[in-house]
């Protein structure tokens, strides 16, 4: 993934992104990891014509963020694409009963990626893997909804052949480092710890062109 100094960079899903972002505010970036990342690309590239935009919406699912895809993605034209999205389509099963069949999620994110290299061809894409850490223990029952819908997100990298980066392995490795609550307090969002490790990866992926 090369990040050139006009590039409009594009971190979108929910509220793992989102993180407090002022919406009144079109370029607030929030307080998580868009921010932590946006502020090294603006460091590292030191150009007036980078863009870097966050259009995170807290409690979104993968339904949500296709419906919204003319205003908050296709409109603004991104050049770097980083989607997050998929923790709200289990989470939603066991606080509301509302069940989102992996076939479902995967053929809702495959529209959207459809439409992104269809309208925006030149777009780099880089899918982020949803992630979970069994904190409180309660989350470990998730797991049975989570993983096929991980798998599906690595299959639509390989068929759409974007960038992908394995947070769940990420975050479980962290977690041998310090307890789970260290990185993720509920199990879902990062502190700020979780966020930098987010961001961290992300980097490291980004080559300076």
């Amino acid at each position: 993934m090369i990040i050139k100094p006009d590039d409009v960079v594009l971190f979108t899903g929910d509220s793992i992104t989102d993180c407090g972002r002022d919406r009144a505010d079109s370029n607030h970036l929030g307080n998580g990891y868009a921010m932590l990342a946006a502020g090294q690309l603006y460091s590292q590239i030191a150009s007036p014509a980078l863009k870097v935009y966050n259009r995170g919406i807290s409690g979104n699912r993968v339904y949500d963020l296709e419906a919204r895809i003319e205003p908050d993605l296709l409109a603004l034209k991104p050049t770097i694409l980083s989607i997050l999205i998929g923790i709200n389509d289990t989470w939603r099963r066991f606080d509301s009963n509302m069940i989102s069949a992996t076939a479902d999620y995967k053929a809702s994110y495959q529209r959207i990626l459809s439409r992104v290299q269809k309208e925006l061809p030149e777009t780099q894409i880089i899918l982020l893997e949803p992630f979970l850490l069994p904190v409180p223990e309660d989350r470990k029952n998730w797991r049975e909804d989570l993983d096929p819908k991980i798998t599906a997100v690595r299959e639509l990298a390989i068929e759409f052949g974007t960038e992908y980066i394995p947070f769940d392995g990420i975050f479980a490795e962290a977690a041998t480092r310090a307890p789970a609550g260290y990185w993720l307090p509920d199990g879902v969002h990062p502190s700020l710890a979780g966020h930098t490790l987010i961001a961290d990866a992300w980097l490291d992926h980004a080559q300076i062109g």
